[in-house]
């Protein structure tokens, strides 16, 4: 039988949950070369 559950978004119900996240991953990694700049300069 063909699984007609592809469309479904793994882990977050909505895409947007999925953008906050991933701005949110952003923000923490320049956070922290910024942290990694400063200390190794």
């Amino acid at each position: 039988m063909i699984d007609q559950d592809n469309d479904k978004i793994p882990i977050f119900k909505k895409w947007g949950q999925w953008y906050v996240f991933l701005v949110a991953v952003l923000i923490t990694l320049i956070i922290l070369f910024y942290f990694f700049t400063k200390q190794f300069s």
